[in-house]
């Protein structure tokens, strides 16, 4: 057994550490069965450097898709071109509001301790936005990560790369070709300048970047296809929000709305720090999904109520046999 292994075997024997073994194992068995891993990213991991973990486990085969929020898709690019530029606020707890205007009129966005200064998008602004009059041009309307791999195949971006490419997830997904699904892609960055480029005349309409509709007829579409394959397909969720209820919900789609019999998803963890409570979707128990026809009596189910930035680089080393 290797060292982590070893130390998690050893360590983790209780509470949300034996649940992180129990985990990690579930996700190796999966994969041992012949199954493929569905991972969904909410919070701000890629600010949080989940990339160094996470690309690993996507180079290695671990990872089959992705759906993430559009924070999260573009923050790791954020990442890749302006890592040196971040600021780093240790005591971010003891901040004032004055303290938070300062940050803010140095041109800082806060996450937690984590500050984005608001020109990480300079180097591939204007690319993006040729990219998007290239498909409102031809009428070939892309996903957000579409455009994203097309942004990256421009070569000459690499000389601003600020942090080795093999710590981007965003780089790793694209050399394996997955999809990455984006929910509410409107509501980031990217969606954002998207939106202020069609309003000032800049593109003439809305119509390069596909709609959320379309995004879940492709997952539709990738999921039928494993299911006619026999591939069992597991569901790892960080955090909550809109990254993990978008893509769950694919199961139930197809068995009530198009009356195609699929099985459920085959296992099925979750990481937040949220707790079951009147109403959370978030903090719900894995068995709630059962009423909802997106898993089974006997789907293996595991929550951690703990930090996804302590606990999701272990559960990946763990799958990864470090």
């Amino acid at each position: 057994m290797s060292t982590i292994s070893s130390f998690m075997g050893t360590h983790f024997k209780h509470f949300n550490a034996r649940e992180t073994v129990e985990a990690a194992k579930g996700w190796r068995k999966l994969l041992d069965d012949g199954g493929e891993m569905f991972l969904t990213v909410a919070g701000a991991m890629s600010s949080a450097e989940l990339g160094i973990s996470m690309a690993k486990m996507i180079r290695a085969g671990k990872v089959h898709a992705i759906c993430a929020t559009g924070a999260n898709l573009e923050e790791d690019l954020f990442n890749l071109f302006a890592h040196r530029e971040y600021a780093l606020v240790p005591r971010y707890k003891d901040l004032r509001p004055e303290d938070e205007r300062e940050l803010r009129d140095k041109g800082f966005n806060r996450v937690t301790d984590t500050c984005i200064p608001e020109s990480v998008m300079r180097h591939t602004e204007d690319i993006l936005v040729e990219l998007w009059k290239a498909a409102e041009g031809s009428g070939e309307a892309k996903f957000p990560w579409e455009h994203v791999y097309d942004l990256l195949d421009h070569k000459e971006l690499e000389q601003y790369f600020q942090v080795p490419p093999e710590h981007s997830w965003v780089l790793a997904a694209k050399e394996k070709n997955l999809p990455i699904f984006t929910p509410g892609w409107e509501d980031s960055t990217l969606g954002n300048i998207f939106t202020a480029r069609v309003i000032r005349g800049h593109l003439k309409g809305h119509t390069a970047v596909r709609t959320g509709t379309e995004q879940m007829q492709a997952l539709v579409e990738w999921y039928l296809l494993r299911a006619e394959e026999s591939t069992p397909v597991g569901f790892f969720q960080i955090g909550g929000g809109i990254a993990g209820d978008f893509p769950i919900c694919v199961v139930p789609l197809i068995l009530q709305d198009l009356k195609r019999e699929v099985p459920f998803w085959a296992y099925f963890a979750q990481i937040g720090d949220s707790i079951t409570s009147y109403g959370s979707y978030s903090g719900a128990v894995p068995n709630e999904k059962i009423t909802w026809y997106k898993l089974g009596v006997d789907t293996p189910k595991f929550m951690i109520n703990s930090d996804a930035t302590i606990v999701a680089p272990l559960i990946f080393s763990y799958v990864l046999g470090e």
